[in-house]
């Protein structure tokens, strides 16, 4: 099991890498400045999709990260993280 630096070091790279430092930065502080009920959010998350449709979501966001990554090289190896 990963520590919670790790995954927090981890995260705050993947924010950087895809939001650029600045907007990593404006991304940690709009969490923090704002109450965000994460499970009040994932309650509305799926809301009217069905079971097909989240699956065919959760399919096609896996491919298209694991091409990303594998093409990267950086986070993803054949099934683990790095």
């Amino acid at each position: 099991m990963r520590t919670d630096t790790v995954i927090r070091n981890d995260g705050t790279q993947v924010l950087m890498d895809n939001l650029g430092l600045v907007e990593a930065e404006r991304f940690i502080m709009l969490i923090q400045r704002e109450s965000f009920d994460y499970t009040k959010w994932q309650e509305n998350l799926f809301e009217n999709m069905s079971i097909e449709e989240i699956s065919q979501k959760a399919a096609d966001h896996r491919k298209n990260s694991q091409n990303l990554l594998n093409a990267e090289g950086k986070y993803f190896q054949k099934g683990s993280c790095i």
